[in-house]
């Protein structure tokens, strides 16, 4: 064989493979979508799809006062706001709650042929709360099934308990068992069992499992009167299974403080539902542990309040928002997640 030839074909072979392994890692990249449309304003967002539509439900008062903003794309990125899901804050809860002006973090799912909306209301750094549930046949505004039943109380917390019931999240576990995972500050994330078909609380399993906290470092100040101190700060879990693993995002240090924001999503697993929750470095989440998904950047700062839509046949993705590094305004962000050693990554926009 000619010698010219072989090395040509042995360069060609070697020149295809790197274009190969190039794609495959280019591939393997999270993306950060460019959004457009009505996304601005949007706090604590959970995802959605039904049909051809997304839906993201997030923290806030539309225009006309309703509680819960609804914003809804058919592309992920072209967004405009669609509806909300209260007129305004349920009765019950003025009277459990007086001093409550908006409800926060809602969290969408579904589970027993109907979507179910857990929901929080609160003071702002008091553990006087309360978690609450709304169903609905769709999703869909236009359909004659469209109508959100509110359940009322699912779990609250008082000033004498050690968590704080707020940040709900829905998990179905690998056999079909029913789970809400809630907590901000206090002693971390926490987790009860619920009954599967009614969504609330159950009554065989009445234990609270503890899934995350934070360690208190040797400089820690003194917290501010009437609030936890700020060293105390994880907050909205959101909870996926991912081949062998749970996994369980959080959010670290301080939100909704515009240019301040600090905020950072941290990450840990497990193979069962109920932990222990481990980081890269084999330390749970339970004792301080975390594997850093997202930090700011120069763009945008503080993201987290993230949710996760996991995708049989298509691209996971992970949903949470920032702030403008310039106006301290918040916006939604969407990501692709990737799996590389079983671990999720996650893209900021630059």
């Amino acid at each position: 064989m000619n010698p010219i030839r072989s090395l040509l074909k042995a360069w060609l072979a070697a020149y295809i493979f790197g274009i190969g392994v190039a794609i495959y890692a280019a591939a393997q990249q999270p993306q950060a979508l460019n959004l457009t449309g009505d996304y601005w304003g949007t706090h604590d967002p959970s995802v959605m799809k039904e049909g051809k539509t997304w839906y993201v439900f997030a923290t806030g008062k539309t225009p006309e006062g309703g509680q819960f903003q609804v914003r809804c794309s058919q592309n992920l990125t072209d967004w405009k706001l669609c509806g909300q899901v209260f007129d305004q804050v349920p009765d019950w809860i003025h009277k459990d709650s007086p001093g409550t002006v908006d409800l926060w973090a809602p969290d969408i799912s579904y589970a027993n042929g109907e979507y179910r909306l857990y929901y929080a209301y609160s003071l702002f750094g008091k553990n006087t709360s309360g978690i609450a549930l709304a169903t609905n046949k769709t999703l869909d505004r236009s359909s004659p099934n469209y109508k959100w039943v509110d359940h009322g109380l699912v779990l609250r917390s008082v000033e004498s308990d050690d968590f704080n019931a707020i940040d709900p999240n829905f998990i179905l576990d690998a056999k079909g068992g029913a789970w809400l995972a809630f907590g901000s500050f206090w002693s971390g994330i926490k987790m009860r069992r619920l009954d599967e078909k009614t969504g609330l609380l159950s009554k065989e399993d009445t234990g609270l499992y503890s899934l995350a906290s934070r360690s208190k470092p040797a400089d820690a100040a003194p917290a501010k009167p009437g609030l936890p101190p700020d060293w105390e700060a994880v907050e909205a879990p959101f909870i996926v299974h991912h081949g062998g693993y749970y996994y369980l995002f959080v959010s670290w240090d301080l939100c909704c403080r515009g240019t301040k924001s600090t905020y950072r999503t941290m990450v840990g697993r497990s193979k069962t539902v109920t932990g222990p929750y481990l980081d890269q470095n084999g330390k749970s989440m339970a004792e301080g542990g975390g594997t850093e998904l997202l930090n700011g950047n120069d763009r945008w700062l503080g993201p987290g309040g993230e949710s996760v839509a996991m995708q049989p046949d298509g691209q996971d993705l992970l949903i949470f928002h920032a702030y403008d590094a310039k106006t301290g305004k918040p916006a939604l962000q969407i990501s692709t997640l990737t799996w590389q050693n079983d671990w999720p990554h996650a893209a900021l926009q630059k």
